[in-house]
């Protein structure tokens, strides 16, 4: 009965989620998604040509599915790797409802693997000191998301950057100057050979009072034995659990300098 309760909970989470979702009435030249955060509707534009910045409508049609969705709803070509909105709206539906223990307003963020951008603009909209990355070959697009979405309604500019993982990342973001109160990331661990380098960035970025925030899609053995690796780096808390989206969202921060206690109050 617990459980049944549970997982009814789950879906109705997942369900209210994927609500903040929308498509295009009429196929037009421009392929976007459209979203809703903070009052503001965004839309996002993906790029065709890099894998990185393409946009598969909800990946597959979730079983609560409007009409509307499920006419939008293609499946992606078996050769590229799309970017996965709905760990990036998972993430932001976390952020968004639950200011009042992670308020982001004037807090310096950092995005890893911002793909289209969708967490970097949220974050923005919420009031946080943005700093947006990933591969040089996505920042076209990225940049151009972000600028369309926060353009005179944000605090602060966001900044959009190239990050590589495991390379020149303390030159880029040394330790002394680039202190981030959160570190947010969707989708980043897939099967991809860089694994070990997004450990490292995890590693170098987050520091005494740094909190991660991690949307993390399960899907194969050797990325579900990431979590387990970084535990033994990061104290890992289980914040969503969604099995209808096969989407976990995790909050972490450094074990060897953040307390137990410190970890708990922030909570």
């Amino acid at each position: 009965m617990e459980t049944q309760q549970s997982k009814t909970k789950g879906e109705e989470l997942a369900e209210a989620i994927m609500a903040r979702c929308f498509h295009p009435s009429l196929i037009g030249p421009e392929a976007w998604e459209g979203y809703v955060f903070s009052d503001m509707e965004i839309r996002i534009k993906e790029s065709t040509d890099l894998y990185g910045a393409v946009l598969w409508p909800s990946v597959r049609p979730p079983t609560y599915a409007s009409k509307q969705t499920i006419s939008c709803w293609a499946p992606p070509p078996a050769n590229r790797k799309p970017v996965f909105p709905q760990q990036a709206m998972v993430l932001c539906h976390f952020l968004e409802t639950n200011r009042d223990q992670h308020n982001l307003t004037d807090k310096n963020v950092i995005e890893l693997g911002a793909g289209t951008g969708l967490v970097s603009i949220v974050s923005s909209l919420l009031g946080a000191k943005v700093t947006s990355t990933d591969l040089p070959d996505l920042l076209g697009n990225l940049q151009y998301n972000v600028t369309r979405n926060t353009k005179g309604r944000c605090k602060y500019i966001p900044l959009v950057t190239e990050l590589t993982w495991g390379q020149g990342v303390e030159q880029r973001f040394p330790r002394a100057t680039h202190r981030f109160d959160y570190i947010l990331a969707a989708d980043v661990v897939y099967a991809h050979p860089y694994l070990e380098e997004l450990m490292d960035t995890f590693d170098h970025l987050c520091q005494e009072n740094t909190q991660i925030l991690w949307a993390m899609r399960f899907r194969l053995d050797r990325e579900n034995s990431f979590v387990e690796r970084f535990r033994r780096r990061f104290h890992l808390e289980e914040l969503y659990d969604l099995p209808s989206l096969s989407i976990k969202l995790y909050r972490a921060w450094r074990r060897d300098k953040m307390t137990e206690d410190r970890g708990g109050a922030a909570a």
